[in-house]
């Protein structure tokens, strides 16, 4: 019998339905993706085709048609096994090629998959098929028990006896009514639905599991168990603290089996049967049904962390930018003294020293002297502080120079999450090869307060410090979610390629790390780019790559204003078009609201673009080069708080959200240690979803509510401070 190949018209009607989405809308996408578009170009520049699907539809649309395509592989390797081993049925063939489901697949296959040796596989190489066969029939034999077993006594096969011959045939019946399909989906059922979550720690390992102490004796029910408790307790288990176990009702689940299996109760083996259900739930179905609850709950667990981690990134990525300015970073430290570094507004390292204003040797004289000699000097108007070790009695330092000296700079306290990581790769050594691992530290700290996004995708997403259990979730799905967000970001708000990293540009809509660094290698030999056009001039850098990335690449000060815009090259026609209409140069409509205002997005529809594209192209004339991100504001920390020791109950502070989970949200208030604003804090209404009210790199007023040294725990609230 021969598989069918994959069905694209019924993949494409069963995502539309599952995402409420028209057929044509979703095989347009697919066709797009198909040809090699990617989510970013199809979501801005062909939305008559898409129907001006959301970049998160159509993320959707690429992950089912893959899904769907992954499952009609899976189904063709079962088919052509089973059909190999002579034994797929027309129903069978039928059962696996109607199955939407992975799960009820696999179980499908069960039977026919190749087993380790179990009991089962050990009593047929007994002989003892057969008897198991008459078992499983259960029909009334006629004769004594001992005629129908004795047969089936063999020493040689090791069945010394008539009991042995039973034994093993009822493994076998064991093992084939724990593959049973129907069965195994209801488990899973009862298991969601009346099922517990059971965690109890380990003996001998208390003091070593105090931190998942909650859990030590705890049970949840399996609907309601949310994502983060889950996490924790799969933590406690991978460390070999806490044993976690399914619950369910085994006497309630064993009757509704036999009820299942056993049909005549005056077979001369009935007993045995009824003996066997319950050995074949609890020796292979409880455990077979733990483990795919576990593993289903892990997976909902994964996806759901993995959103909270990914919607936390973009918030930290799209954190607005303090702009091209001279900025001086500083890396604070102890002993071996505050690393300073100035930058000019494309970032460009001017000059870097080290000043030691901190103990142990308080050089303040010296560290003031010069650092108001690089204020002087370069007349810088930015000072980015790194936020760890020492950077509380730094800013106070910063403060107070300022002060006293009467200079006019902003100062920022900047988040170092992953800076070291950075400073030490392979990355900033080729960039700045010749500068210590400190330096480079600094000056990636001073990169972030100008430019977060162009410097954090540098680092790996999970060591930016905006997830929680970023390292227990399926780490493959983590890197495509992240990875995703970085390039949304990145093509959201549009890259210079004149200034652009090779780490920036990789994320550009067709770009990746190869062509980015052709790209760079393009512009050191030949010098910055004055046109989109020249860009077809790089090495490698092919039509198709050149369609997805122009419109995402910017040129300041070219030969082409649209260049400088989101306006894409294949368009700039139509701009042409538009400027006839008003009788300009295309150039004078570039950032002339007044003017495109007066045009109608209709009269310029054509066979290439339909109004959603016309009132792109008119919205960007508009505003050219608009950035999507928010206005930049400092958080301003309290001075006299800069210890945990410093905190006392009721001082109302301001911070910065520094992490957002499901059970609240994380602020940064200049100790060192984040508060947590429980759920019930957030806001003086019902909070469903934290992340419905605050985002990472919010500043935020909140009361301190509780302090817990031993602990480094801080309880703060927004209620009636806002």
């Amino acid at each position: 019998m021969g598989a069918k190949t994959f069905d694209l018209d019924f993949a494409i009607a069963h995502i539309a339905k599952a995402l409420n989405v028209p057929p044509a809308q979703v095989r347009a996408t697919v066709e797009l993706l198909d040809a090699g578009s990617t989510i970013p170009f199809i979501a801005r520049y062909r939305k008559e085709a898409t129907g001006s699907l959301s970049e998160l539809i159509l993320r959707a649309i690429e992950d089912a048609i893959g899904l769907a395509r992954e499952l009609a592989d899976r189904k063709a390797t079962i088919l052509k096994t089973i059909d190999g081993q002579g034994l797929l049925t027309p129903e069978l063939q039928r059962q696996i090629e109607s199955c939407q489901d992975k799960r009820t697949l696999e179980d499908l296959y069960l039977p026919f998959k190749p087993k380790r040796r179990t009991r089962a596989t050990i009593a047929r190489e007994r002989g003892l098929e057969p008897l198991a066969e008459l078992l499983l029939k259960q029909n009334q034999l006629g004769k004594s028990r001992s005629d129908v077993l004795r047969p089936f006594v063999n020493l040689e096969k090791e069945v010394p006896d008539e009991a042995a011959a039973l034994q093993g045939a009822c493994d076998i019946v064991a093992e084939t009514w724990s593959e049973d399909a129907a069965t195994r989906s209801w488990l899973v059922q009862q298991s969601y639905e009346h099922g517990q979550i059971v965690s109890q720690f380990k003996r001998g390992k208390q003091e070593e599991a105090a931190k998942f102490e909650m859990y030590f004796d705890y049970r949840e029910s399996i609907k309601r168990i949310p994502s983060h408790r889950l996490l924790a307790m799969k933590r406690g288990e991978a460390e070999g603290l806490l044993r976690l176990d399914l619950q369910m009702d085994a006497e309630y689940i064993v009757g509704r089996m036999s009820e299942r299996f056993l049909r005549n109760p005056r077979f001369e083996f009935f007993a045995e049967l009824r003996s066997t259900v319950a050995d074949s739930y609890e020796r292979l179905l409880q455990p077979a049904t733990e483990s795919t609850v576990f593993q289903e709950l892990k997976g909902k667990a994964d996806v759901e962390a993995i959103e909270v981690f990914a919607k936390n990134l973009r918030e930290l990525l799209l954190s607005p930018p303090a702009g091209p300015h001279v900025t001086i970073g500083i890396d604070p430290g102890f002993r071996t003294g505050c690393k300073v570094v100035v930058v000019d507004g494309t970032g460009k390292v001017l000059t870097h020293t080290a000043i030691y204003p901190t103990p142990p040797r308080s050089d303040l004289a010296g560290a003031t002297a010069a650092l108001l000699d690089l204020l002087k000097k370069f007349d810088a108007k930015l000072i980015a502080i790194g936020n760890g070790t020492a950077s509380r009695e730094t800013d106070e330092f910063v403060s107070q120079l300022l002060k006293q000296s009467g200079r006019e700079a902003t100062k920022v306290m900047v988040s170092e999450s992953g800076a070291s990581i950075y400073s030490a790769s392979e990355l900033a050594a080729s960039e700045y090869p010749d500068l210590d691992v400190t330096v480079r530290g600094a000056i990636s700290i001073a990169h972030r307060l100008q430019d977060p996004l162009a410097e954090l995708v540098k680092i790996d997403p999970k060591s930016i410090g905006v997830g929680q259990y970023q390292h227990d979730v399926n780490q493959t799905l983590l890197r495509k979610c992240l990875d995703r967000e970085v390039e949304s970001c990145v093509n959201s708000v549009g890259v210079d390629v004149n200034l652009a990293s090779p780490s920036l540009l990789a994320h550009v809509a067709g770009i990746g790390p190869k062509l980015a660094s052709a790209v760079v290698a393009y512009r050191d030999e030949n010098g910055r780019f004055e046109s989109r056009s020249q860009l077809n001039k790089v090495p490698k850098l092919g039509k198709k790559a050149f369609e997805q990335a122009a419109g995402f690449l910017r040129i300041a000060n070219g030969k082409q204003p649209l260049d400088n815009s989101a306006v894409h090259p294949e368009s700039y026609y139509v701009v042409q078009k538009m400027a006839e209409t008003l009788n300009v140069k295309p150039a004078e409509l570039v950032g002339n609201a007044k003017l495109t205002e007066q045009l109608k997005p209709d009269e310029f529809v054509d066979e290439n673009f339909g109004l959603p594209t016309i009132r792109d192209i008119l919205t960007e004339l508009a505003r050219p080069g608009r950035d999507p991100r928010r206005e930049f504001k400092a958080v301003v920390f309290d001075e006299t708080v800069r210890e945990m020791s410093d905190l006392k109950p009721g001082m109302i502070l301001q911070g910065v959200i520094t992490n957002v989970t499901h059970f609240g949200a994380f602020v940064d208030i200049g100790v060192h240690q984040d508060g947590l604003i429980h759920i019930s804090q957030l806001a003086n209404t019902y909070v469903q979803n934290p992340s419905d009210v605050v985002a990472v790199g919010d500043v935020v007023r909140v009361k301190v509510l509780e302090i817990d040294l031993e602990r480094k725990r801080i309880a703060v609230s927004r209620k009636q401070v806002e």
